[in-house]
């Protein structure tokens, strides 16, 4: 009882966490590690939990969701499907030693992009160069990661969208919320199918996850874009940290 208890109350927070501003694995994931499930298992466990989240918050966050235009979102969500397909598999061929070595510099590059985006988007400029909004590549890339593995997802689509040219945080984590659901939703199938997920665990997960992400969005509403901010690099780099010692200890 006590080992559901610690991995629900990470998911419900996980959940506000993932729809405030990303980075909800930093707590369900450990959370799965610390009762004794393996690395690559925990990880499907944790990305099949948090995905009910999701949809809370891309439910919350509709109105901002409704703002953009039907062709791009559809083409977005298209190509994400397509990542999410490419990651998964990866995931499935990975090993437990390599996996854990890969996560920590995909986290830290995430964030430092994210943390950085007004320079990185100056200096593309200069070169004369810039970042297409809603392109193929850079989704296709966020997409096999997020297959690949969930933690810090949020953290790396927001990175995304700022390079994008998007400011409305409100609107970046309509979109975060409702692309993390897609592809959570793809991971669920290709490890449901592979037989990684342990289901006790995460369908308690799910339940909390989803009361926590549909609480998460009016308190990302009335809180300043700048705190949100904060609160997203500060994540960003404790998971960094914290993936990085579980790894090279």
């Amino acid at each position: 009882m006590m080992d559901y208890f610690i991995i629900c109350a990470a998911a419900f927070f996980a959940g506000i966490l993932n729809t405030l501003a990303g980075g909800g694995t930093f707590l369900t994931f450990p959370a799965l590690s610390y009762i004794g499930i393996a690395p690559i298992m925990a990880n499907a466990t944790s990305a099949v939990a948090v995905f009910p989240g999701y949809l809370g918050g891309a439910l919350g966050f509709r109105k901002e969701l409704q703002s953009f235009e039907r062709p791009a979102l559809f083409r977005i969500t298209l190509i994400t499907i397509i990542g999410g397909l490419i990651g998964s598999a990866l995931l499935l061929v990975s090993s437990d030693k390599v996996f854990s070595y890969i996560v920590p510099f995909l986290l830290l590059i995430a964030t430092a992009v994210f943390a950085f985006r007004e320079r990185i988007l100056i200096l593309t400029s200069r070169w004369g160069t810039s970042v297409k909004p809603y392109g193929i590549w850079g989704t296709l890339c966020v997409a096999i990661y997020g297959g690949y593995f969930n933690g810090g997802l949020g953290i790396v689509l927001l990175a995304l969208f700022s390079l994008w040219g998007m400011r409305d945080i409100n609107q970046m984590n309509g979109l975060k919320s409702g692309l993390s659901f897609v592809l959570s939703a793809i991971s669920v199938i290709i490890f449901s199918i592979a037989g990684i997920i342990t289901w006790p665990h995460a369908l308690a997960m799910m339940i909390a996850s989803t009361i926590g992400g549909y609480l998460g969005a009016p308190i990302a509403r009335a809180l300043p874009a700048s705190i949100i901010r904060a609160v997203i690099i500060v994540i960003g780099c404790a998971m960094s940290a914290v993936f990085a010692v579980r790894a090279f200890s």
